[in-house]
């Protein structure tokens, strides 16, 4: 795995060991990079269900202005703060719950032009609802987000839904303006 393009294109990220982590392939990075174009350019960005922060270093690498990254498990938060160290670059790493990190972004007022989700496949069905209901408080005007899960059981949020690409069994889903 490895950033495509950018500041930090062709450098290798580490993914958390073992299968429950299923790091965006770069193939499918590759495509919805092109899709959002400039959108990640100054854009404060929310990579939700984070992983390896595959998702959140392209925003990164392509001139994003600040990325927070969430990931509920400590494999997933230590390889993201690697791979940060590793590029020398700069985020926000929080451990915890989407949805209660999402209470408390909206809460303190937090904004972001830009979000990914990539929850874990089998558990997409059950945290559409609560998503769709969470995510327009953290959202700034013009915001974009992007879902990913699999084909077979996608992330539906109720959210204006502009663009869905498949990939394989990858279905990228664009909500926004």
């Amino acid at each position: 795995m490895r950033v495509i393009a950018g500041n930090y294109g062709g450098r290798t990220l580490k993914a958390p060991p073992g299968d429950a982590t299923r790091p965006t392939s770069d193939r499918v990075r590759e495509a919805l990079f092109s899709i959002l174009g400039t959108r990640t350019e100054d854009a404060r960005v929310l990579d939700l269900f984070a992983g390896s922060g595959a998702l959140g270093l392209e925003a990164l690498s392509r001139g994003a202005e600040s990325v927070t990254f969430v990931d509920d498990a400590h494999a997933a938060v230590k390889v993201i703060r690697a791979n940060l160290e590793a590029l020398k670059a700069h985020a926000t790493v929080k451990r915890g719950d989407a949805l209660r990190l999402l209470t408390t972004a909206s809460i303190s007022g937090e904004q972001y032009d830009l979000v990914f989700l990539d929850p874990p496949y089998r558990h997409a069905e059950r945290l559409a609802q609560p998503l769709s209901e969470a995510l327009p408080a953290v959202l700034a005007p013009g915001a974009v987000v992007v879902a990913e899960s699999d084909r077979r059981a996608p992330l539906t949020l109720t959210l204006p839904l502009t663009d869905e690409r498949r990939y394989g069994d990858t279905l990228i889903r664009i909500y926004g303006p």
